[in-house]
């Protein structure tokens, strides 16, 4: 059974070793790191430079087994409470295919509408990312028809924007 826990800079470490290669790592973070790859030191870095402005929290999922993931909950409109967004959801590689992405995603959500007591949680998924698009809707969450486009290298990938609102 998963549970979440605040982040802390010692998870950096397992988080950063969980993105093997450049297309799970726009994946993961799109184009909100420059170069890749990333350090630890890059990614609490980032997390450092955002402490304080009290709209994200970093969240580490974790078992028996140790830590198995990491997602990060937002407020991306200054001074709306009843929105908030997922982002930086990744899952250890080594675990995939137990339902572990949806645990983390469904206890992500109590959190947010339990805890935060939001209205509205919103997600970007790119296109190519299947599996977590399928984590995502079978989590309940609705394609809301919005599609922002990426520039990845070569490519210009399609970022879904996805939305679950309490009822």
């Amino acid at each position: 059974m998963l549970r979440l826990r605040p982040y802390k800079s010692s998870d950096a470490e397992k988080v950063v070793s969980w993105i093997r290669n450049e297309r799970i790592f726009r994946f993961w973070c799109a184009d909100r790191f420059d170069h890749y790859p990333i350090t630890p030191d890059d990614l609490n870095e980032q997390y450092d430079s955002s402490e304080g402005a009290g709209d994200v929290y970093h969240f580490t999922a974790y078992d028996e087994q140790g830590v198995a993931g990491h997602i990060n909950i937002r407020f991306p409109n200054p001074g709306d409470l009843d929105t908030v967004r997922f982002g930086y959801v990744i899952l250890d590689d080594s675990r995939r295919g137990q339902g572990l992405g949806k645990e983390m995603v469904r206890l992500a959500m109590d959190y947010a509408w339990d805890i935060m007591k939001a209205k509205k949680i919103t997600i970007g998924v790119f296109e190519e990312n299947s599996a977590a698009l399928n984590c995502y809707l079978s989590s309940g969450f609705k394609d809301t028809g919005t599609t922002e486009k990426y520039q990845i290298g070569e490519d210009v990938w399609n970022c879904l924007e996805l939305e679950a609102v309490r009822e």
